[in-house]
């Protein structure tokens, strides 16, 4: 079908929005009035500008607080209307949005709204328009889509439609099943946004909170099957407001959107393949790409980092039982094994100020070929690699942090062809074997996002890699709250949690960490203490806390005690036992043992693992080690 977004949900100038939609693929646009109004182009020279971007203008919006209202304002409202009309067709836009009213001096009465908008289309229908109708969620009178589509019904007018909007109808908890009741040709706009599920004002929620499709709770999908069961030809148009979007840049937040209406047409689509046939729309005027099917990674084939100085990581590694195995043939990377676990040490690559970071994640796939064409497909930025003739020719994209992901093959001639050989025969034996595996693998990774892109992330995660998005939650920090999502493949064996902290002007403060899975994690504690390598302190109040939420076996508090080891336990019974190293760069480690199916992150000893590296951060740039 084809796509639409209101240039609301960018950030800059008219100008630069328009640019960023067309380049991220839009056929069109919904002006918003306020843009327009800042913009020192002339309606006829918007209109030029997006006919050069490729951009049809498919909605001017909004017009307020119209109907049921005293005669004399009525007639300054058809006034205002007549001059925005004549606008509108020098921009080139047929349809208006017109909202229901939030007027105090609206009247509920329905055969008054009627009749005014019978007049407005009168009106509309003189300048070649159509008014497409909408209920506010927070409207005065009319604040539900079927009293709006009453209203329509009523008025019988060929330029009065209705204009259907995802957040405001799922925002009530309105069914949507009745849209079917509703004829297509009636339906004269969809406009589409996502939402968390908060309890706040509806009004500040619409306002500051709403999200593309896919980034939040509502079921977007669901919505548009009932409204392409109508037989609905429109576009698929994004009206997203969010403060954070409105400070990003332009051009990624028009790509993640772009992205977010890919996605929604694949769920879309796959879900009515299933169901029997149901009038669709007609053959749209630009195609979809084809989207191949998702490839869920199956593993994590490795980690890499990068750092200027190795000593103080592979320190850490090697106290936790790693041992260095291999050595790229071409590049100044360091294989680390330990079981299954793999990491890469790289001292070759850029590094930023604060030191070594997480730069690169390889993903087994059963397919990487078909990973990175799904990956292009849905818009994710494919990386050059420079790498030797002999290298195996991995397919890389990156996140929206920043990070590389490897579709990696498990062994050689993985997937659909077989180029894409196994990655470790790049690397070289160094003669020193595996060691004995206390630590068995990579069970999750742990990636800061910068403040913009952590919804981006989330919709990347769930639409590029297929993984399952679990419930947002709240961390509190020292200095605020961090929120974090995480995303896996439906066995648990990639986990990676996405976290984003309070304060948006710093994204340096919150280190990424990888977790790797033990089947013992107090001898693990125990060995990498004894290696001369501290584990992060905890303090002595937590382990009272636990002492009154919980009955431990005799000693068994006490060595936690003793290891700040960290415990958690689920409602099924499951436990979580855990632990971190220090911090060196924005890295460090995690060693924890999960039993009784526990498949949590251990969220209610997050605040307590914060302030403790906080604490041990301020030390040391105090002096004190």
């Amino acid at each position: 079908m084809r796509t639409s977004i209101a240039t609301v949900s960018l950030s800059g100038t008219l100008t630069e929005k328009l640019t960023a939609a067309a380049r991220a693929g839009f056929d069109g646009v919904e002006i918003f009035e306020n843009d327009l109004l800042a913009s020192p182009l002339t309606p006829r020279e918007i209109r030029a500008r997006c006919a050069d971007l490729g951009l049809t203008v498919d909605l001017y919006q909004p017009m307020r607080d119209i109907e049921a209202v005293p005669a004399e304002l009525f007639a300054r409202n058809l006034r205002r209307a007549r001059h925005k009309f004549g606008l509108m067709r020098e921009l080139g836009a047929d349809t208006v949005l017109v909202c229901s009213s939030v007027d105090p001096e609206a009247v509920d009465d329905d055969a008054l709204a009627t009749e005014h908008l019978c007049e407005l289309a009168d009106l509309a229908q003189g300048f070649g328009i159509r008014v497409a109708y909408e209920a506010l969620a927070w409207g005065r009178h009319v604040s539900t889509y079927d009293h709006a589509w009453r209203i329509v019904e009523a008025a019988g007018h060929p330029a009065l439609g209705t204009c259907l909007d995802s957040f405001h109808i799922l925002s009530r908890g309105s069914d949507p099943r009745g849209i079917e009741d509703i004829p297509g040709e009636k339906i004269f706009f969809l406009q589409l946004a996502d939402a968390p599920l908060p309890a706040m004002d509806v009004l500040q929620w619409s306002r500051h909170h709403r999200c593309f499709p896919g980034q939040g709770g509502f079921d977007v999908a669901g919505l548009v099957r009932h409204v392409l069961r109508t037989g609905y030809a429109g576009p698929l148009s994004l009206e997203v407001f969010n403060d954070v979007f409105r400070q990003a840049e332009a051009a990624p937040t028009a790509v993640d959107a772009r992205r977010s209406l890919l996605a929604l047409q694949e769920e879309v689509g796959t879900a009515e393949a299933k169901q029997p046939p149901a009038p669709l729309t007609p053959a749209p005027l630009t195609a979809t790409p084809v989207i191949p099917a998702p490839v869920v990674p199956t593993g994590f084939a490795f980690a890499e980092l990068v750092t200027a100085d190795a000593e103080p990581l592979t320190g850490l590694l090697g106290a936790l039982g790693f041992a260095r195995t291999a050595r790229h043939r071409s590049k100044p990377v360091d294989l680390w094994q330990q079981g299954e676990a793999r990491i890469l040490v790289n001292t070759g690559a850029v590094v930023r100020r604060d030191g070594a970071q997480l730069a690169a994640v390889g993903l087994e796939s059963p397919d990487p070929g078909g990973a990175a064409d799904r990956a292009e497909a849905l818009l994710a930025p494919v990386l050059p690699r420079r790498r030797a003739p002999e290298d195996a020719p991995l397919d890389a994209v990156a996140a929206p942090d920043g990070t590389e992901l490897f579709f990696c093959g498990a062994g050689r001639g993985a997937g659909r062809d077989a180029r894409h050989s196994d990655w470790r025969a790049d690397f070289e034996d160094v003669g020193q074997p595996p060691a004995a595996p206390g630590v068995r693998r990579i069970d999750h990774l742990a990636l800061t996002q910068p403040w913009h892109h952590f919804d981006e992330a989330v919709l990347f995660h769930r639409s590029v890699l297929g993984l399952d998005a679990e419930d947002s939650v709240d961390v509190a920090d020292p200095y605020g709250l961090q929120r974090s999502r995480a995303v896996s493949n439906p066995d648990g064996t990639v986990r990676i949690a996405l976290t984003v902290g309070a304060a948006p002007t710093d994204d340096t403060v919150h280190a990424q960490h990888i977790a790797f899975a033990t089947d013992d994690v107090v001898a693990a504690a125990r060995r990498f203490r004894d290696a001369g390598a501290p584990l992060l302190p905890i303090p002595a109040n937590y382990y009272d806390d636990l002492a009154a939420r919980y009955e431990f076996a005799d000693g068994e508090l006490e060595t936690y005690r003793e290891l700040g080891i960290l415990y958690d336990r689920d409602e099924a019974g499951g436990s979580l036992r855990h632990c971190y190293t220090r911090t060196v760069g924005r890295v460090f480690f995690e060693l924890l043992q999960r039993d009784g199916g526990h498949r949590g992150y251990g969220a209610r000893n997050a605040p307590v693992r914060l302030a403790a590296q906080h604490a041990v951060r301020t030390a040391s740039a105090l002096g004190g080690g």
